[in-house]
């Protein structure tokens, strides 16, 4: 039976793994950081580093949760809890926005979240959750903006809400292609673009 102490100590280098692997991919990208690195930076051996993950694959995806976790944070400190807790949009744009200084991690999810798709991957759980939650802030947000009567009450919000999280991950291929795409830009455009129609309806 592992004691607590060992359980602890087990947390804390999962946790220590995680920040630095964030660290690792964010300056080099998801194709050029390499798992001997990250283990090295922990003091641990390639095989040591996946003692505490069942998979490469589950390693990356928590990497990205811990992203979540950091982003959610840095934007929520920006404003007021009032305001984190009813502009889920603007927290949208805030992420978006420091996306676009880690280059590694915006290459890291494009690709897990693909993969992902396979049932069967040990990131799956977390991006169906992770829509799922996104969304649902969204969607609360809309409707809370409808309410007030800054927005058209005819369209649907929930569909709001997928095509905001749809452009948010578009606009990361496109910059990933084209540096120029300013993918904070666009998707705030896009807000302003929904608040509109709800102005003239």
């Amino acid at each position: 039976m592992q004691k607590k102490g060992s359980y602890a100590k087990g947390i804390a280098k999962r946790e220590e793994i995680l920040t630095t692997a964030l660290d690792v991919f964010a300056a080099k990208g998801y194709r050029r950081a390499s798992l001997r690195e990250i283990a090295e930076s922990v003091g641990l051996s390639q095989a040591g580093l996946l003692h505490h993950f069942s998979s490469k694959e589950e390693l990356f995806a928590e990497v990205l949760r811990k992203r979540d976790e950091v982003d959610v944070s840095a934007a929520d400190s920006s404003r007021s809890q009032a305001e984190a807790d009813t502009d889920a949009f603007g927290v949208l744009v805030d992420v978006v926005r420091h996306n676009a200084e880690v280059p590694g991690l915006v290459q890291l999810y494009a690709t897990i979240s693909a993969e992902a798709a396979d049932d069967d991957h040990p990131g799956h759980d977390y991006f169906v959750q992770r829509y799922r939650t996104f969304i649902a802030q969204l969607e609360e947000q809309v409707r809370s903006e409808q309410a007030a009567g800054r927005i058209d009450p005819e369209l649907d919000p929930r569909q709001i809400a997928r095509l905001g999280i749809a452009v948010a991950d578009g606009m990361q291929v496109q910059w990933m292609l084209d540096s120029e795409a300013d993918m904070a830009q666009t998707v705030e455009y896009f807000w302003s673009v929904v608040k509109l129609i709800g102005a003239r309806a």
